[in-house]
C-alpha cells in the first residue's frame, strides 16, 4: 500500500497544550509509518477551516489532523468556537473527500482537563490514518468493480441480449464488504 502523507493544523491558543499535542501527533505518525508534509499553526481553533481547506487542496496530502484545546471561560464562547469550527472542518473533509482526524479537545473543560487530554492528538492521527486506509480500500474495491462490470456489460451486449431498464441491484461495494464479512 502506498505511503500516507498527513498535514497537521494546530491552534496557537493554549500553546503549552497544543505544542505537546503537535509533538505527540508527529511521534505517533512516525510510529504508524505516515509522513507529515506540513505543520501549520493558526491563532485559534476558530481560524482553522481556511488553512484546512488550503491543505486539503494539496495533492501531496492524503488527510489532516487538527489539534486544539478549547478551554471553558466565563461565557459560552468556548462552545460556539468548538461547534462551529468542528462542523466546518467536517464539511471540508466531505467536500474534498479526505479524512480529518479531530484532535480538538473541549469545550467545557478546565486547563487541567486540557492537559490530561493531550493524548487526543494520538487518537486523531490514528483516526486519520485508519480512515485514509479505509477510503483507499473502498476506492480500490469500486475500481475493481467498475472494471469487472465493464467486462460483464461488454460480454452481455456481445451475446445479442438486450439490457433491462429500471432499478439496478448492482452494489459497487459488494466485493469490499465480502472481504470484511457482513457489516
Amino acid at each position: 500500500m502506498e505511503r500516507i502523507t498527513l498535514g497537521i493544523v494546530a491552534a496557537e491558543f493554549n500553546y503549552d497544550i497544543t505544542f505537546a499535542m503537535v509533538e505527540l501527533a508527529k511521534e505517533h505518525a512516525r510510529f504508524l509509518d505516515a509522513d507529515i508534509a506540513a505543520v501549520v499553526r493558526v491563532p485559534g481553533v476558530f481560524d482553522m477551516p481556511l488553512v484546512v481547506k488550503k491543505l486539503l487542496q494539496r495533492e501531496d496530502i492524503d488527510g489532516l489532523v487538527v489539534l486544539g484545546a478549547v478551554i471553558e471561560g466565563s461565557t459560552e464562547h468556548d462552545e460556539i468556537v468548538a461547534q462551529h469550527a468542528s462542523r466546518k472542518i467536517a464539511d471540508l473533509a466531505l467536500d474534498y473527500e479526505k479524512p480529518i482526524g479531530l484532535g480538538i479537545t473541549g469545550p467545557g473543560m478546565s486547563r487541567l482537563e486540557a492537559h490530561q487530554r493531550v493524548g487526543y492528538a494520538k487518537r486523531a492521527v490514528e483516526a486519520a490514518v485508519k480512515m485514509i486506509k479505509t477510503v483507499r480500500e473502498i476506492q480500490a474495491a469500486c475500481g475493481n468493480y467498475a472494471e469487472d462490470n465493464t467486462q460483464q456489460t461488454n460480454d452481455f451486449q456481445s451475446s445479442g441480449e438486450q439490457q433491462q431498464t429500471g432499478s439496478s441491484d448492482i452494489d459497487p461495494l459488494q466485493g469490499f464488504f465480502k472481504e470484511f464479512g457482513n457489516v
